[in-house]
């Protein structure tokens, strides 16, 4: 079979550090153009996705990797163009988006995969055998690292439906409904917003599910400029602890780490949705954006100082 002919739109640093590596790396797929705002990216590249479809017309597939805000008018133009779509986290905005995506996709004949990079993790895929079926005593997500590290100059993450805290906040989430044995409900939460922003830079939350018998709890935070962390711990009703750490990337059980081999996450990603392709089939998982707008809703805002970015 001969490989997908695949283009990026949104071509910034998650794609030229993960999706055009990944792509190069898979026999799979060949990169056949770009699209970026500053017109720059693998060539061809374009500055808009109805540039990049008029010109290229045999291209079947495309990982958009842009912000989140504009995913879902791209992504509809993609599916009426005839495309398979790879959507980076988180895949739109909205629920309703892309519940209206799916419908499209299907509708089309064309692959949608909601490509949730931290579940790639091999480590990931270990926990979630190693929970299934369990009681949890307890879980803490603790998420915290440096804005200005990760997301330096970018003032999107700041406005309406840019996500703040939970860009990547939503990766503990989507982690976390992967693993756990039973779905989990956002109770109660308190959003720290600068007094510049309309997103929150940490949210305290508490979580509830019919499979845990005691606290299960969220600490997301953006201002951390020395030790960073990544963690997933849970104890379990008969004692045991399970923990991932560095983003889901290592597990620990009872303290000791665990093997668990992966080609890498995004590597992981782009074997996942050749195989959808082969079998023309989808896979939209709307859970980790859901409990997004759960906590955004139960949540009580406090103000805080202003960011600079």
């Amino acid at each position: 079979m001969s490989p997908h002919k695949i283009a990026v739109i949104g071509f910034g640093k998650i794609a030229a550090d993960q999706h055009v590596p990944a792509i190069a790396g898979d026999p799979d797929f060949t990169l056949e153009g770009s699209v970026s705002r500053s017109g720059t990216g693998p060539a061809p590249n374009f500055t808009s996705h109805t540039d990049l479809l008029a010109a290229i017309k045999d291209i079947d597939c495309a990982a958009i990797t842009t912000p989140p805000g504009p995913r879902y008018g791209i992504a509809r133009d993609c599916i009426g163009a005839g495309l398979h779509l790879l959507l980076e986290k988180p895949p739109t905005v909205t629920l309703g988006e892309i519940e209206e995506l799916a419908e499209l996709a299907k509708a089309k004949g064309v692959t949608l995969f909601t490509s949730w990079h931290a579940q790639a993790n091999a480590a990931v895929t270990k926990a979630a055998e190693l929970l299934k079926g369990q009681r949890v005593a307890e879980m803490r997500i603790t998420w915290h690292e440096d804005v200005h590290k990760w997301h330096p100059g970018q003032q999107w993450v700041w406005e309406s439906g840019g996500f703040g805290v939970f860009d990547p906040g939503i990766n503990a989430f989507s982690i976390a409904t992967a693993i756990f044995p039973g779905k989990l409900f956002a109770r109660d939460a308190v959003l720290t917003v600068p007094s510049n922003a309309q997103n929150p830079i940490a949210v305290e939350a508490t979580f509830d599910s019919p499979a845990a018998d005691g606290p299960l709890t969220v600490s997301l935070d953006w201002r951390k400029t020395d030790g960073e962390e990544w963690t997933i711990a849970i104890r379990l009703a008969d004692g045991r602890t399970i923990e991932l750490r560095e983003g889901g990337k290592r597990l620990f059980v009872n303290g000791q780490e665990q093997e668990a081999q992966g080609p890498g996450e995004y590597p992981e990603l782009y074997r996942r949705f050749a195989e959808l392709l082969d079998r023309r089939e989808s896979h939209v998982d709307t859970e980790p954006l859901r409990l997004v707008a759960d906590t955004l809703l139960v949540g009580r805002r406090t103000s805080t100082d202003p960011i600079t970015m």
